[in-house]
């Protein structure tokens, strides 16, 4: 199939479809500092080997379940052979943002309001949204704020909410039939041409913090975790 290279970025380079559609191809680059894997960083840092067809798998597995279930996503086909994913074309909300859920108070929720709660505290499906800047700290932005900026509707923030939370609770529930506990996870929403919110990018190990009695797994473990236990409930 005929493709054209249109944009290339840290972990994905996309290529246009002659069908209109775009083609993501995952990348081994890793985002981190000092060799080191950090999915909060904002440069490639280290090439992992088999990184990208990790992430293409477990994208492929969450989004199909999605589909599946009725849920708004980008997501056409995968080719695991290529680590290609087809998507549908969708328009960012600015110049990126970003959705959190909170199941528990880890990380830069507990840094803000370490006042008020304590580490590892249970939270009820807590959603927030950061604009995706780091010279400016990934700032957090409101309902309010984002309908003043003209980002985006108030339907469309009731829908990325809404969505949210159900698409994390999908991947909890995935994830303590494994004996793992997820902690947070982040998303990334778009628009089709009608303005129907979507969900796009990828869900992968890389964007969550997930826990095995207390303790941290690191995305490439956890990837291994969820495939071992996958194949094993398969046989």
């Amino acid at each position: 199939m005929e493709k054209k290279l249109v944009y290339s970025g840290k972990t994905k380079d996309v290529f246009a479809l002659p069908n209109g559609n775009y083609l993501l191809k995952f990348k081994d680059d890793c985002t981190g500092k000092d060799g080191k894997f950090d999915p909060g960083e904002n440069s490639i840092g280290l090439t992992i080997e088999g990184v990208g067809d990790v992430n293409l798998r477990m994208t492929k597995y969450y989004f199909e379940k999605l589909n599946a279930a009725g849920v708004r996503t980008h997501y056409v086909k995968a080719n695991l052979k290529d680590t290609t994913m087809e998507v549908l074309p969708a328009k960012v909300f600015g110049k990126g943002l970003e959705v959190i859920c909170r199941l528990r108070a880890v990380g830069s929720f507990y840094r803000r309001y370490s006042e008020y709660i304590e580490n590892g505290a249970p939270l009820d499906y807590y959603v927030e949204m950061t604009f995706k800047n780091d010279a400016k700290g990934d700032p957090l932005v409101t309902k309010d704020g984002l309908k003043a900026l003209k980002i985006m509707t108030g339907v469309q923030y009731d829908a990325i909410r809404k969505m949210t939370k159900e698409i994390t609770a999908v991947v909890a529930e995935d994830m303590k039939a494994r004996g793992l506990e997820l902690y947070d996870i982040k998303f990334e929403f778009g628009y089709d041409a009608e303005g129907k919110v979507m969900l796009i990018d990828e869900i992968a190990s890389g964007n969550m913090r997930v826990y095995r009695g207390g303790e941290y797994i690191e995305p490439m473990e956890l990837s291994k975790l969820f495939f071992a236990k996958t194949k094993k409930k398969t046989k």
